[in-house]
């Protein structure tokens, strides 16, 4: 074959069809520089073999970014309508606000109703509910997200798909959740001296002047400054409520934050309705679950309305930081799919690690419920109940 019909032949290659791409391109051009007769124009011109070469090696690049970040740009669809999407998520903020409320004061004012006081077997059997509730968010909500995000196919192979990620983390954050949890018992039962030495209380040793009227409250025989020592042991289920209280709201507040962004951040109306719907439902029973432990935890009233206040405004605020972020936070930027990806997780751990161990073992093997086969199985169909209508759930949120 000569030159012609080299030549002849190469730009049929080239010119025959256009799913010509930027390699075969590139490729045509070195096999034209090579066949130049002559290389004056190379020599004489130092800076232009550079610059080709410089746009070869970036289109090889390019090619490969696209390969990998392919099916990573936000889906265009009829549902994507930006005005149409603010104003949604103004309501969600609103609704989801006011339900986040109503869930977590509800427990907090049943002190004037009987059947909803701690003591009653009513009660345990909704915080049984709410448990079952918090359980399934954990499971069915979070770590689901948690992986999806951390195996995307818009993160690099290595070390995202070499290792799962999200199961580490959630184990991980289930043991730091355990060592606070005793840790933050073991100080606080010391700053408050309790559960030390009952002598020591009987003999002038005054307790925590908050924990020792609660204490007296609690158990309804507080006595000036007398305590007996069986008080003790109602002080140190005391602190246990409010260690529990307050590392699950942590939790919840971690992941709420997270939802919120998420749903702030999105652009697709079709998306934002239903996740409205589930989002007012899971925060407002998680709210009653959380509502129960602060009523437990038998704080002061400002306490209970900054910890009720913290919980009920954290959705609506990552929904509010979703919006003002929305042009630079990309729902599939590696980014933003690690970051929330590893916070999901995180918060997994904790909030499965608070349902099984801190709510429903608690209470399942303590002597109220051990005592009352009947009141077992019906807190076991709460929990079902809870958990079963959360997974439900999962189909739109």
């Amino acid at each position: 074959m000569n030159n012609n019909e080299a030549d002849k032949f190469i730009y049929k290659e080239t010119t025959c069809t256009d799913k010509c791409n930027t390699k075969s391109f590139n490729h045509q051009l070195l096999r034209n520089t090579a066949r130049e007769p002559s290389s004056s124009m190379a020599t004489s011109n130092p800076k232009l073999s550079i610059i080709s070469v410089f746009f070869i090696i970036l289109s090889f690049l390019t090619l490969q970014a696209e390969s990998v970040k392919e099916g990573c740009e936000e889906e265009t669809s009829s549902c994507n309508d930006k005005a149409k999407a603010l104003t949604l998520k103004i309501i969600a903020i609103v609704s989801i606000l006011v339900t986040s409320m109503i869930g977590v004061s509800a427990p907090l004012f049943t002190r004037s109703i009987p059947a909803l006081h701690p003591d009653k077997s009513l009660f345990v059997i909704v915080k049984a509910f709410a448990a079952g509730i918090i359980l399934a968010t954990g499971f069915m909500h979070v770590l689901p997200d948690s992986f999806d995000m951390l195996s995307s196919s818009c993160l690099p192979e290595n070390p995202w798909h070499k290792f799962p990620f999200t199961g580490f983390l959630a184990m991980l954050s289930a043991i730091v959740t355990l060592m606070v949890d005793s840790l933050a018992t073991s100080v606080y039962s010391k700053k408050s001296n309790v559960g030390v030495d009952p002598e020591s209380v009987t003999h002038g040793a005054e307790p925590d002047q908050e924990m020792a009227s609660n204490v007296g409250h609690f158990h309804g025989h507080g006595h000036g400054h007398h305590y007996e020592p069986k008080l003790a042991g109602g002080a140190k289920q005391l602190l246990r409520y409010r260690v529990i209280a307050m590392v699950l709201e942590l939790g919840i507040i971690v992941h709420s934050v997270v939802i919120g962004l998420s749903l702030g951040a999105s652009s697709n109306t079709c998306t934002i309705k239903g996740l409205v719907a589930a989002l007012c439902f899971h925060q407002m029973f998680e709210g009653m679950g959380l509502g129960g432990c602060i009523l437990q935890a038998e704080y002061k009233p400002l306490k209970k309305a900054v910890m009720a206040f913290f919980f009920a405004v954290t959705t609506p605020f990552g929904i509010a930081l979703g919006i003002a972020l929305s042009k630079m936070y990309k729902e599939n930027s590696p980014n933003a799919l690690i970051t929330v990806g590893l916070l999901n997780a995180s918060s997994a751990g904790l909030l499965i690690y608070m349902a099984l161990v801190d709510l429903l073992a608690a209470d399942f093997m303590g002597p109220k419920l051990q005592g009352s086969i009947k009141l077992q199985v019906k807190s076991c169909m709460a929990v079902l109940l809870g958990a079963g209508g959360m997974s439900l759930m999962a189909k739109w949120a």
